[in-house]
C-alpha cells in the first residue's frame, strides 16, 4: 500500500517537470541559506527594490492598438482616463514585417492585429493629444524596432519634447522571432546589428528609454516550460550583451536600460518562483561573467503578461479567473510591469468593457488584497523556496550547453531552442488530449450551450481608408529628398561601422516611410530563409 501511494506521489509534477512533494520542510531548503538576502541587495531575488511595492506599484500597462492610428489614439485616450498608468502598443503584421499598408503583400491584414503604422503622418495621429513627456510608451516591436522608435522620437520633437524626456521600451527581441514568432526580416546577424545601434543609440541620446525587451514570453506561448523560457531568454540576453561589450561599449553604460519581459501562466508557484530565480540569475551573469559594478547593471526589471495561451474561447467569463490568478503571481513574484489579458481575446480584439475589467483586476489586486503591504510575501515558503533553487539550477545547466554551442544565435541557427520548444510544446497538448491537464470548459466541465460574449468588431472599411491616405502622403512628398534619404540609408547599412539609427530618423522626418526603409536595407542585408527541414 505504501509503496502504490508512493508512486503515485512521484508522478505529481510542475510544468517544468520538477516532481512535487505532499510536505516541505527546512530540509527541503537547504542547499540555499536564504537568511541574509534582503529586497534591494545583490542578488536581488526577494526584489530588486528594499520596499518594493510598499513605495509605488507596478506600472498597470494594458496592451492596445488596433485598426486606424485614430481608433488607437481614442483607446488610448480611454484608458489614461480609467486610471492606466502607461501605454502599450500593438501593430499589425506588415507594419511587424516591415511592409507599407499599400503593399499588395499587407492584404487583409491591415489594422488587424493591431495598429497600422507606415509613416510619420499615421504616428503623429496615432500619439495626437497625447503629451510623449507625460506618459511612458511600449511599442511590442522587433524586426522595425529602429523605425518606429525613429518615428516616436520625432513626433516627440514635433510636440516640442526633446528625446531625453521620452520613457518607454522598444522590445525589439529578434532571436525569439526565429523561434518562436517568425516576423523577421532579415538574416540574424545585420539584425542584431540594429539592435546594437539602438542600444548605443539611446544610451547617449535617449537615456530614459530601454532600447530593448527580451522576450520569454513569445517561447513560452509558443510551448516552452518556465525553465526553458528563463533559460532561453537570458542566453539570448548574453548574446545581445557582448554584441554591444564588443562594439567597446562598457556594460554599466548601457545595461542598466535593458528589459525584461516575461509570461505568467497558471501554474501559480512556479511562475511565482521563476520571477525569483531570475533575478538571481541574471544578477549574477551580469556580476560573474560581464564584470557590472553598478548595481543596476545587475538588477532585472521585467514586465510581465498574462498567458495568451491560457485563455480559452470556450466559456469566456473563466478567463477573468485565469487572469487574475496569473496576474496575482506576477505581484507576488514582484514584476515592475503588468498586463493583463482580457476574457475575450481568444476570440477576438478586446471590447472596451473586456479591457476595463482587465485593468481593474490590477487595481483591485494592488488596493484590496493586502499583497502589497510587504516585500516578498512568499519568502520561507519551504516550497516557494525550493523550486526557486531548483529553477536556478536547471536554468544554469541550460546555459551551459547553450555556451558549448557557441552560444544563442548558434544555437538560433541550429534549431536548438525551437526543438526543445516543440517537444515540450507536444507534450503539454498530449497531456491535455488523455485528460492528464484539466483545462475547464474544454476538456471538462464543458457547456452544451456555451453563450458567445459581443465581440468587438473591425471596421471593414478600415484598410481602404489607411490605403488611400498613404497614398495621397506618398504624392505629396519631395522625390529629390525621399531619393536622397534612402541612398542615404544604403550607403550607411554598407559600412559596418555605421550606427543607423541617426539615419532612420532623418528619413523619417523627410517623410520617407516604414516600408522603404525596410526595402532599403533588405537590398543590403538580404531577406531571412529559414532552413526547412523534413
Amino acid at each position: 500500500m505504501s509503496k502504490q501511494k508512493m508512486s503515485k506521489e512521484e508522478e505529481i509534477k510542475t510544468d517544468s517537470g520538477f516532481s512535487v512533494k505532499a510536505v516541505y520542510n527546512r530540509s527541503s531548503i537547504a542547499k540555499k541559506n536564504i537568511k541574509d538576502e534582503k529586497p534591494g541587495k545583490y542578488p536581488f531575488t526577494r526584489g530588486i527594490h528594499d520596499m518594493m511595492y510598499r513605495e509605488r506599484l507596478w506600472t498597470m500597462r494594458q496592451y492596445s492598438g488596433f485598426g486606424s492610428a485614430e481608433e488607437t489614439n481614442n483607446r488610448f485616450k480611454f484608458l489614461l482616463d480609467h486610471g492606466q498608468t502607461g501605454l502599450s502598443l500593438a501593430f499589425d503584421l506588415p507594419t511587424q514585417t516591415g511592409r507599407d499598408s499599400d503593399n499588395q503583400q499587407s492584404e487583409g491584414e491591415v489594422g488587424r492585429t493591431g495598429v497600422a503604422i507606415s509613416s510619420i503622418e499615421d504616428m503623429l495621429t496615432c500619439f495626437d493629444a497625447i503629451p510623449l513627456d507625460k506618459v511612458s510608451t511600449s511599442m511590442t516591436i522587433n524586426s522595425t524596432a529602429s523605425t518606429l522608435l525613429s518615428l516616436y522620437i520625432t513626433v516627440a520633437e514635433i510636440q516640442g519634447i526633446p528625446p531625453t524626456s521620452l520613457r518607454g521600451t522598444t522590445q525589439n527581441d529578434i532571436l525569439k522571432e526565429y523561434i518562436a514568432r517568425n516576423t523577421y526580416i532579415y538574416p540574424p546577424k545585420p539584425s542584431i546589428r540594429l539592435i546594437g545601434d539602438m542600444i548605443q543609440y539611446c544610451s547617449k541620446y535617449v537615456p530614459q528609454w530601454y532600447p530593448i525587451s527580451i522576450s520569454g514570453y513569445h517561447m513560452r506561448e509558443a510551448g516552452s516550460n518556465a525553465t526553458q523560457e528563463l533559460a532561453f531568454t537570458f542566453a539570448n540576453a548574453i548574446e545581445y550583451i557582448q554584441t554591444c561589450v564588443d562594439r567597446g561599449l562598457k556594460v554599466d553604460y548601457f545595461a542598466p536600460r535593458l528589459s525584461f519581459f516575461f509570461c505568467c501562466t497558471m501554474e501559480f508557484f512556479e511562475e511565482i518562483a521563476k520571477f525569483r530565480a531570475a533575478r538571481s540569475i541574471y544578477a549574477k551573469i551580469m556580476k560573474e561573467r560581464f564584470h557590472a559594478k553598478d548595481f543596476k547593471s545587475c538588477t532585472l526589471r521585467f514586465h510581465v503578461q498574462t498567458s495568451g495561451e491560457s485563455l480559452t474561447a470556450q466559456q469566456v467569463d473563466n478567463n477573468i479567473v485565469r487572469v487574475t490568478t496569473e496576474a496575482l503571481a506576477a505581484v507576488l513574484g514582484g514584476c515592475q510591469s503588468l498586463h493583463t489579458n482580457s476574457r475575450d481575446e481568444a476570440l477576438a480584439l478586446p471590447t472596451e468593457e473586456s479591457v476595463k475589467i482587465a485593468l481593474r483586476t490590477q487595481q483591485i489586486i494592488a488596493t484590496e488584497t493586502g499583497v502589497t503591504k510587504t516585500v516578498d510575501p512568499l519568502a520561507g515558503s519551504y516550497y516557494v523556496e525550493s523550486l526557486t533553487n531548483q529553477i536556478e539550477e536547471e536554468v544554469n545547466k541550460y546555459l551551459k550547453r547553450i555556451d558549448k554551442m557557441g552560444g544563442a544565435l548558434v544555437a538560433v541557427e541550429k534549431g536548438f531552442f525551437q526543438d526543445e520548444i516543440r517537444k515540450n510544446a507536444y507534450s503539454l497538448k498530449k497531456e491535455i488530449d488523455e485528460q492528464k491537464r484539466i483545462i475547464v470548459g474544454v476538456n471538462k466541465y464543458q457547456d452544451r450551450h456555451d453563450i458567445e460574449p459581443s465581440l468587438n468588431v473591425m471596421d471593414s472599411k478600415i484598410e481602404n481608408r489607411q490605403i488611400m491616405r498613404l497614398k495621397e502622403f506618398k504624392k505629396n512628398r519631395d522625390k529629390v529628398k525621399i531619393d536622397h534619404a534612402i541612398e542615404l540609408l544604403i550607403k550607411n547599412a554598407e559600412k559596418d561601422n555605421q550606427n543607423l539609427m541617426p539615419h532612420i530618423i532623418h528619413a523619417v522626418k523627410n517623410k520617407v516611410t516604414l516600408g522603404e526603409i525596410s526595402n532599403a536595407f533588405q537590398s543590403v542585408f538580404g531577406k531571412y530563409e529559414p532552413k526547412i527541414s523534413f
